[in-house]
């Protein structure tokens, strides 16, 4: 009998991963991240690296033992159960996924505007909207063919970064890297959350186990390569734009210095090449993300389960669409670009931690090393504890976003459950485990 082929070998998860994080966030999250911790932001990202690995760890773990499309929304229900808690923290992480989608679309409008001339909120604000009702649509009409040009698109991005990293590297100025102008230590580690964001599409890995071959190991290996190998390239690319902008040009060029770098090396063709890189880059972003979350999150969200074939379907995603489009729109009228990125990634850390919290209640059955699942959770609240120090300082309400959030969604949980009588259940059954188990062996 011949085996079908699995669709992902070790490198097509590794170029997967990168895909995922070298995206829409490096190209905002730079500046954001060295407004905070200035020339040193490169050190800000080796640390967010290292969670990132760290957080990788636990959840490759978790792919290899619950194997399901569902991914974080999977975990927390096997680690916390069938319960309010997790249902809650599941629409948490649907709304945080709102919130990274809307900070996608204003870098694309950001970026949009600075390529008309110069910086206008509202002409930003209109861009921004328009390129997601415009993906909205094409996910509406139920299309695949810009889904499948996405692979070509993180080629091109990647190669545009590249070879801008290794150009600018020769026109490095050391003095604007000297020690003596670095802010101090303290920021450095409160602009993590922020460098972690910019790794955080390491997670859509797990979601390919059930098509990889040998995933126990399969899946790790992709883990550490892809994001090992984007920690190189973000340091480097922090070398370059710091080592060529002062503190006060990033400042003021914050969330475009990524393409303002490249003045002083390409001039103005420079900027318009990095600033288009990012209008494909934020795109393509765009349209994958909207597929994902409303197709996958939103479902489970409002269901309580997928069903057993889930495809790229306009029936599928019409209503999860509609109602993210909603969110996302009011999120990006009513929310700058700074603050979006300060709730979005401390968020997302905040759901990581829970992650790993409740993957300490199935380490038995992960086979995990306690003590790296403890470093992820510590180091991540360490993050999560001085992002929210800092942040409080600059963008006071955050926090209140923050809590809002976590209380919005579990009035809706508790409200679903009420009205619609569903709950978010497992995919993967305690007896549908062992058979996949047997299965491999």
């Amino acid at each position: 009998m011949r085996v079908k082929k699995k669709a992902f070998g070790l490198w097509s998860a590794i170029f997967l991963g990168i895909g995922s994080m070298v995206g829409a966030g490096i190209f905002v999250l730079l500046g954001e991240a060295g407004a905070i911790a200035g020339n040193l932001v490169w050190v800000s990202f080796i640390f967010g690296g290292i969670i990132a690995l760290l957080s990788g760890y636990s959840l490759a773990k978790l792919a290899s033992a619950y194997p399901s499309r569902g991914g974080v929304v999977e975990y927390l229900v096997q680690g916390y159960g069938e319960g309010v808690f997790s249902g809650s923290i599941c629409l948490l992480f649907y709304l945080s996924a709102m919130v990274a989608i809307a900070m996608v679309a204003k870098t694309f409008g950001t970026y949009a505007s600075m390529m008309m001339g110069s910086y206008s909120l509202f002409w930003a604000n209109l861009y921004s909207v328009g390129i997601l009702l415009f993906f909205v649509i094409i996910n509406l009409a139920g299309s695949s063919s810009i889904a499948k040009i996405e692979n070509i698109v993180v080629i091109i991005k990647l190669i545009i970064i590249t070879i801008f990293t290794i150009i600018v590297f020769f026109y490095i100025d050391p003095k604007l890297l000297a020690l003596k102008d670095a802010p101090p230590v303290m920021n450095v580690f409160s602009a993590i959350a922020l460098t972690f964001f910019a790794y955080e599409g390491f997670r859509v890995i797990t979601n390919t186990v059930e098509d990889m071959d040998n995933p126990s190991k399969t899946v790790l290996r992709a883990m550490f390569i892809s994001i090992g190998l984007v920690m190189i390239l973000y340091v480097a690319v922090a070398f370059a734009v710091f080592g060529n902008l002062t503190l006060g040009e990033i400042i003021k060029a914050q969330d475009y210095a990524l393409a303002e770098a490249a003045k002083p090396v390409f001039g103005q063709i420079g900027f318009t090449i990095m600033a288009t890189a990012a209008l494909i880059s934020t795109a393509s972003s765009i349209n994958a993300n909207l597929y994902a979350v409303t197709n996958v999150t939103y479902t489970m969200a409002k269901n309580g389960e997928l069903p057993e074939v889930y495809e790229r379907n306009v029936w599928n995603s019409s209503e999860g669409l509609v109602i993210s489009a909603i969110f996302l729109i009011f999120f990006i009228l009513f929310f700058k670009l700074d603050e979006i990125a300060a709730i979005g990634s401390i968020s997302i850390l905040f759901i990581h931690a829970l992650v790993h919290i409740g993957h300490l209640f199935k380490i038995k059955k992960t086979g995990a090393s306690k003590i790296l699942v403890l470093f992820a959770i510590l180091t991540i609240s360490v993050a999560i504890v001085l992002a929210l120090m800092y942040t409080s300082k600059h963008i006071p309400n955050v926090g209140y976003f923050i809590a809002g959030g976590v209380i919005l969604a579990f009035i809706l949980e508790i409200g679903l459950r009420l009205i619609t009588k569903r709950v978010i259940t497992k995919q993967i059954k305690e007896k549908k485990l062992w058979k996949k188990i047997v299965e491999k062996l």
